[in-house]
């Protein structure tokens, strides 16, 4: 519950504490200081223990690599699978296409589908609409509920039928999967995927119609960036001012730092500080990538090809949405099964790395391999360590255009604001340094 310490219209301090933020994946926190009517501090604290997956995937197997960092997330594990097996072939020289190139995009699209689905309708429409949760937002919208559901189930078949099972799949492997499906299996997606569809355009110009803060931000976009497509597994890291890189190049411009207030690192631009990561830099960088139906959608929701306004990510992920599903009947429809499911791998001493779009942003992986092929380091850096820089400042400023108002307004629209990001708190969770101070 929040606390009060005094009043802001008095030119006193008030101090505004989340003990436990609801409608996150995850455990986190938040502390918001304001000083005449100044928004003086805003941690977000993470306190989840670390989960040193970095440390015990030391000495293990590339071959076990993928079924292990799935375990990072429930929601997104196909992220931290893909970054990992094209980590894993970028060392040892190998290059997936053709179809198993597209299987692999349509495994991703399952996960945005299921991710952004739940994100958009579950955790993030109540905000705009004055409910605490989705079960109470059922009982006035409970079709749209319904949807979410249906979004979240056509997601998770696509899952189920390429991946194995819902959650955390296990049939990828490095050099492709371990079963290639049927044309018969991926045929028999087609008509969810197209009443899916149907759903996410209906989403896109319903959450179109919320009432949205008037609030934007000069953000640096950070996200992958392909040639000829909008980006899942493969691209360079762009941003929308000048960094345009490998991902091998990554620490060029990217370091983590420790921060008292959190078990997670903070990732910053060396040169510049915070940046963004996710739905509003992959759409303000690859707009152009998006198909004619969803570059229309957007404007007819009112959106150009940047959007700086936080609050409206929801009408961001809706189109994604839209996309995941395009895709994704357009990879089914052209579907040949491959002759080998996967490309044999000869392990050998090298350094790869791998980067891909989770549905809260870019996913770096970078490993060290012995000649073996054991994992000899291990660095991940998960989209929600590189967002909290910026959700902290979005918080300072949000904070500051309602410091006067009462305790439970602050409050709501901080929380609002966290949740714009759909933080994954236990994926940030990873740090491996641990310095203890004891004056």
């Amino acid at each position: 519950m929040p606390s009060k310490d005094g009043d802001s219209k008095n030119g006193a301090t008030k101090t505004i504490k989340v003990d436990y933020l609801a409608r996150v994946e995850g455990e986190g926190a938040l502390n918001l200081a304001i000083s005449d009517g100044r928004v003086t501090s805003a941690e977000l604290r993470i306190f989840e223990p670390p989960r040193f997956f970095e440390a015990f995937l030391r000495g293990r197997s590339y071959a076990e690599l993928p079924d292990i960092v799935a375990r990072i997330c429930g929601i997104c594990p196909v992220a931290y699978q893909m970054s990992a097996v094209h980590a894993v072939e970028n060392a040892f020289g190998v290059t997936v296409g053709g179809e198993l190139r597209e299987l692999r995009r349509l495994l991703y699209c399952g996960e945005w589908i299921e991710s952004l689905g739940l994100h958009v309708l579950m955790l993030h429409a109540p905000d705009f609409l004055g409910y605490t949760d989705a079960i109470s937002m059922a009982r006035d919208h409970g079709e749209r509920v319904r949807q979410g559901l249906a979004l979240k189930k056509a997601g998770n078949e696509i899952l189920r039928v390429l991946g194995g099972r819902e959650i955390h799949p296990v049939n990828v492997r490095d050099g492709g999967f371990y079963r290639a499906p049927s044309r018969a299996e991926l045929t028999g997606l087609a008509d969810e995927l197209e009443r899916g569809r149907d759903i996410a355009v209906g989403l896109v110009e319903w959450v179109a119609t919320f009432p949205f803060p008037d609030f934007e931000r000069d953000y640096e976009f950070v996200a992958l960036r392909h040639p000829d497509e909008y980006p899942f597994n493969e691209g360079r890291v762009v941003s929308n001012r000048d960094i345009d890189i490998d991902i091998a190049d990554y620490d060029s411009e990217f370091e983590e730092c420790h921060v008292a207030h959190s078990t997670a690192l903070h990732s910053v631009i060396k040169r510049r500080g915070s940046y963004l990561v996710g739905p509003l830099a992959r759409y303000a960088l690859n707009f152009d990538r998006l198909p004619g139906s969803v570059q229309a959608l957007a404007q007819k929701a009112g959106l150009g090809p940047m959007c700086r306004n936080p609050f409206k990510s929801i009408v961001v992920r809706a189109l994604e949405i839209v996309f995941a599903f395009e895709e994704a009947l357009r990879i089914i429809r052209a579907y040949e099964p491959p002759a080998q499911s996967y490309i044999e791998m000869k392990p050998r001493a090298a350094v790869g790395f791998g980067c891909t779009e989770a549905p809260r942003g870019m996913c770096w992986h970078r490993y060290e391999f012995a000649q073996d092929g054991s994992i000899v380091t291990a660095r991940i850096v998960p989209p929600t360590s590189q967002n909290q820089p910026s959700i902290e400042e979005d918080l300072a400023a949000a904070a500051t255009t309602v410091a006067d108002e009462t305790d439970d307004v602050i409050r709501h629209l901080c929380e609002q604001t966290i949740r714009n990001y759909d933080p994954c708190i236990s994926c940030s969770a990873h740090f491996l340094k641990l310095t203890v101070r004891r004056d």
